[in-house]
C-alpha cells in the first residue's frame, strides 16, 4: 500500500478511532478502529458493517505504511460483530497475543448493551491473528454488563502474573460516578481471575482506554473521560498499585485529542491518539468520534509531571526556516515595529500567506503586566484564528473570527463565549521569553508552548490567510517569526 510521510495519518475514505500502539522488533504498529462512517442499517435499523481493526506501522511516527485492515469484523452475528479497543502483547514463548472489546447491538444482555473482552494470537506476524471466542468473558459479578471494555494487559513485574485493567462500572451507587479501572491477574494469558481494582475514584462514568506504563521512578496511569471534559487525563504513583495522584495540571491535550494510549520507542513515550473531525467540516460543528490519527511526545520534569511536544522528527518534514518577521506590517495604526517599547492597547501586525501545510514558530518576549498577545493564523483584517496567551489568567486559549452569529443584531456575535472554552490550556505564562510552535495540516492545528504544553484544533471555515502577532493591553518584543514548508520529497497528505 505504500509508504507515507506526513505528520497525520487518515486512511482513505475513513476515520481514525481508538489507537493500540504495539512495539514488535523495532517497529511500532499502530492498531486503530477503522470507522467508516456507514450509515447502511438493516431493517431493524441496526448497522450493517461492524468495526474491524486495520494498522499502520512506524519507525519514526512521520513515514507511514498503511497495512489495512488486520481484525475484520466478526460478522453479523458475532459477538465481536465491532471490534472495539484493547491492546497487544508478546507472550513468553514468542506468541502474540491480541486483547480486545467485543460488541453486538444484536446481542443483548436483560440489561441492555452487552461488551465482552475477546482473544486472538498469532504465531509472530502482527497482522494474521486466529480468533478464540472459547477464550471470551463478560463483565464479572458486581460490574455492568454493558461498561467492561478495553482491555489493557501489561505485566508490572517481569517475574509475577499478568495484569488485566478494564474500562469498567459498578452495578451500584450514583450514575455518574460509578466508573472503576477492573483488574485481572493471569499466569498464562488465558485464564483470569479478579483483583483489587487499581483505581477505584467514584468520580466518573467511566475510564476509558486505560494504560500504565513506568518512565524513571514514576509509574503513569492514563486514561479517557467524558464526564466534565472529553480529554485524556493522567495520574502518577510510585508503584503500579497506586495510589494514584493527579498533576497540577493532568490533561494531556484539549477536548480535540482524545483516546491516547502509549508506547516506548528508542527510548521514548509517545502518546498516540485521535483529533476528532467536526461535523460538515465546520468550525461550529459538533466534534464527532474519530479523525485523524496523531502523536505527542511525552517529557518528564523533576516532580514527575508530564511535557508534551511535537515528535522531535516533525521538522525533518519541513524544510529551512523562512524567517518573516521583518515582513511583518502594522494594521490599523499599530506600532510599526512589534514591541519596540510603546505600550499599546492593541497593536496587530501580519505577514505573508499561511501554508496550508506549515511548521510556523514564534519566539516573543512578554512584558510583565500583558494582558494577551499571540500568534495569528490564516488570518485577515476581518478574519482568521488566533492563538492567545493570556498571562494573568495563566492560560492559553483558541480562538477565531468572526465568531458564530446568533442573530442580524450588531452584538449578536457569540460575544459571550470569549474563546473555544474546550480549547483551553493551563500555561505557565510568566514575563520573559516564549515559544509558540504551530503544526498545521490542512484543516489540523496543533500548537505547543515552550515545548511542554499541547492543543489541537480544527481549521476548516478559514482555508487561506496571513500569519501575524498581537498584543493586547501590554508589550511584546518579537524575536522571531518563522515559517517551514514541507520538503518537496515529504509527501502529501492521505487525506483532505
Amino acid at each position: 500500500m505504500g509508504e507515507k510521510a506526513t505528520v497525520h495519518f487518515r486512511p482513505e475514505g475513513a476515520y481514525v478511532g481508538d489507537v493500540i500502539p504495539f512495539a514488535h522488533e523495532g517497529v511500532v504498529w499502530l492498531y486503530y478502529l477503522l470507522d467508516g462512517r456507514d450509515p447502511a442499517v438493516d431493517d431493524e435499523g441496526l448497522r450493517r458493517t461492524g468495526m474491524p481493526w486495520a494498522a499502520v506501522t512506524t519507525t519514526d511516527f512521520v513515514h507511514f505504511e498503511d497495512r489495512g485492515v488486520v481484525l475484520p469484523s466478526g460478522g453479523a452475528d458475532a459477538e465481536d460483530f465491532d471490534c472495539y479497543t484493547g491492546s497487544v502483547v508478546t507472550g513468553d514463548d514468542g506468541t502474540l497475543h491480541l486483547f480486545y472489546t467485543g460488541h453486538n447491538p444484536r446481542v443483548r444482555s436483560a440489561d441492555g448493551d452487552l461488551q465482552i473482552v475477546c482473544h486472538a494470537t498469532s504465531d509472530g506476524d502482527p497482522a494474521r491473528w486466529t480468533r478464540h471466542p472459547e477464550w471470551s468473558f463478560g463483565a464479572l459479578p458486581g460490574h455492568l454488563p454493558e461498561d467492561w471494555r478495553d482491555p489493557f494487559v501489561h505485566r508490572p513485574d517481569p517475574d509475577g502474573p499478568w495484569q488485566m485493567l478494564l474500562a469498567a462500572r459498578r452495578d451500584g451507587g450514583p450514575d455518574r460516578r460509578r466508573g472503576v479501572v477492573a483488574t485481572l491477574t493471569s499466569d498464562d494469558l488465558i485464564t483470569w481471575r479478579p483483583d483489587v481494582p487499581v483505581w477505584d475514584p467514584r468520580r466518573f462514568i467511566t475510564q476509558e482506554c486505560p494504560d500504565v506504563f513506568r518512565m524513571g521512578e514514576h509509574w503513569y496511569l492514563v486514561y479517557s473521560e467524558f464526564s466534565d471534559a472529553f480529554q485524556t487525563r493522567y495520574r502518577i504513583a510510585s508503584s503500579p498499585e497506586g495510589p494514584w495522584l493527579a498533576p497540577a495540571d493532568d490533561t494531556v491535550e484539549g477536548r480535540a485529542f482524545y483516546a491516547a494510549k502509549t508506547v516506548e520507542h528508542d527510548g521514548r513515550r509517545y502518546f498516540i491518539g485521535w483529533i476528532a473531525s467536526r461535523e460538515h467540516e465546520s468550525d461550529s460543528g459538533a466534534w464527532q468520534w474519530a479523525g485523524d490519527m496523531a502523536v505527542l511526545e511525552a517529557g518528564q520534569r523533576p516532580d514527575g509531571s508530564l511535557t508534551f511536544d511535537l515528535p522531535h522528527q516533525t521538522a525533518a518534514l519541513f524544510s529551512d526556516a523562512a524567517d518573516v518577521t521583518g515582513s511583518l506590517v502594522p494594521v490599523d495604526g499599530a506600532d510599526a515595529v512589534p514591541g519596540a517599547g510603546a505600550r499599546t492597547r492593541h497593536s496587530t501586525w501580519l505577514g505573508p500567506e499561511t501554508p496550508t501545510r506549515a511548521l510556523v514558530t514564534a519566539e516573543l518576549e512578554i512584558a510583565p503586566g500583558t494582558q494577551a498577545c499571540g500568534l495569528l493564523l490564516r488570518a485577515s483584517e476581518e478574519s482568521g484564528y488566533e492563538i492567545r496567551l493570556e498571562p494573568q489568567r495563566g492560560r492559553m486559549v483558541f480562538d477565531r473570527w468572526p465568531r458564530t452569529r446568533t442573530g442580524g443584531e450588531q452584538w449578536q456575535i457569540q460575544g459571550d463565549v470569549p474563546h473555544a472554552v474546550e480549547l483551553e490550556r493551563f500555561a505557565d505564562l510568566a514575563p520573559g521569553r516564549h515559544t509558540v510552535r504551530v503544526l498545521l495540516d490542512g484543516s489540523l492545528c496543533t500548537v505547543v508552548l515552550d515545548g511542554s504544553v499541547a492543543m489541537s484544533a480544527r481549521m476548516y471555515d478559514h482555508p487561506t490567510g496571513r500569519a501575524g502577532v498581537f498584543v493586547t493591553d501590554g508589550e511584546i518584543t518579537l524575536e522571531r517569526l518563522e515559517i517551514r514548508r514541507p520538503r518537496p520529497d515529504a509527501g502529501k497528505r492521505t487525506s483532505p
